[in-house]
């Protein structure tokens, strides 16, 4: 008989996930906004618990795919006398490796096992099911998790102890946040040259200099001007001083991605909290006096 799932959080990615999880396993929800968790349960079918006590006290493997590790353990903490030894933790949130650590050891504590396992590919990738989903957590817990977080990926790995998955996208994030900035500045000084954005877009994904955010995220953002919200830049910023802290507590050099975040909180203060993460390229340009086009 297969693991009952709760799952919390149905925000821009967790929504999609949940669809896919719902699909797949007997299901409840529990969201923050309620009108939110009632919507899903009336498009899939499932139902909604009260709170997080009665969502925990009914499940099995337990999802949660929250904007912070500060959220989780709050929520956590919250139902603490319905947890039950046996049960799963799963966190997919884009989370902090330490409180990870500390929450697991209070699970454990309690008999119950904790994964971390954040998400790649936003959420064109959590609608279409085919996320790469990063594990962090001891052997006994992972085959369980892999099953339960299946149906929404398309690559799984586990790719060390609790928090590993956690450093590992944090750290991901802080290369896709360099990649933005670097691939912003280069753009608008070839503009401000007379090269056409576009051109210029050619010719780097056709050479050493490439990556996503030359070949899909400018094109399809920045050049159209149509500057989706997918992706908050406030998360992106929370993401990077994740990633900061891991390269000063591991004692290793970290000027480049110390140079991304001081921009991204510079953009977040300008932008605020709903501005997407591309919009960075936004500040670049006002600094350099150019559109990107």
């Amino acid at each position: 008989m297969s693991d009952k799932v709760g799952f919390i959080g149905l925000g821009a990615i967790g929504r999609p996930m949940a669809a896919h999880v719902a699909g797949a396993f007997e299901t409840r929800v529990w969201n923050r906004t309620a009108e939110r968790a009632a919507s899903f349960a009336r498009e899939h079918a499932v139902d909604v618990a009260t709170d997080p006590s009665d969502l925990v006290s009914w499940a099995d493997v337990i999802i949660t795919c929250l904007p912070t590790s500060a959220d989780v353990t709050g929520i956590v903490h919250q139902a603490e006398p319905a947890w039950q030894q046996g049960q799963l933790l799963v966190d997919a949130t884009s989370g902090n490796p330490a409180e990870a650590r500390e929450l697991a050891e209070w699970l454990a504590a309690r008999g119950v096992g904790f994964v971390d396992a954040p998400v790649s590919g936003g959420t064109s990738g959590a609608e279409e099911g085919n996320l790469t989903v990063m594990l962090g957590g001891e052997p006994p817990h992972i085959g369980r998790a892999e099953t339960t977080v299946r149906p929404y990926a398309g690559k799984i790995r586990h790719v060390g102890p609790v928090g590993a998955g956690h450093a590992l996208k944090a750290i991901n994030n802080a290369l896709l946040a360099v990649n933005i900035q670097a691939a912003g500045e280069g753009l608008a000084a070839l503009v401000k040259l007379g090269v056409k954005g576009a051109v210029a877009l050619e010719v780097i994904n056709a050479s050493s200099g490439y990556s996503n955010v030359s070949q899909n995220l400018i094109p399809e953002r920045v050049l159209t001007r149509a500057w989706p919200r997918t992706f908050r830049l406030a998360l992106l910023d929370k993401d990077v001083g994740v990633a900061l802290k891991v390269l000063e507590d591991t004692g290793v050099p970290h000027d480049t991605i110390a140079v991304a975040k001081q921009a991204l909180g510079k953009a977040r203060r300008v932008l605020g909290e709903e501005a997407d993460h591309v919009e960075l390229i936004k500040e670049i340009e006002k600094a350099a006096g150019v559109v990107i086009e």
